[in-house]
């Protein structure tokens, strides 16, 4: 065997080898991208619903936000209300029994001074 044989053979079972190494990291990515694919299918078919319902859940949310928005504006409409009628009826009000109350005191006073000079005379 001369040496060019020798050369050839070891060429041609790297290569072989070569070959072979190539052939199994191509099944062993085969593999790995069927269940990718699987895990890819296995989402979808968890996460749509998910999202479906979480978008479901938001345009409610969204719904009682506007509702809660409409009645915060009454309370606050009814609150003004309120404070308007309350300062009115303070208005109206507070002169008469201050001088109603001043009335009674004055007159309370009288009665117990005449009630009092009356007893003296007598």
């Amino acid at each position: 065997m001369e040496i060019g044989d020798a050369a050839a053979l070891v060429i041609a079972s790297t290569a072989t080898f070569a070959v072979a190494l190539l052939l199994w990291a191509c099944v062993s990515l085969v593999g790995a991208v069927r269940d990718l694919r699987s895990a890819v299918r296995q989402l979808r078919e968890e996460a749509l619903p998910v999202i479906a319902s979480m978008q479901a859940t938001v345009a409610a949310a969204g719904e009682e936000l506007d509702r809660v928005d409409t009645l915060l504006g009454a309370a606050e409409t009814v609150s003004a209300t309120v404070e308007g009628a309350s300062k009115l009826a303070y208005s109206a009000f507070s002169s008469p029994v201050i001088k109603a109350v001043a009335f009674a005191n004055g007159t309370g006073k009288a009665a117990r001074r005449l009630k009092a000079g009356g007893g003296e005379r007598g």
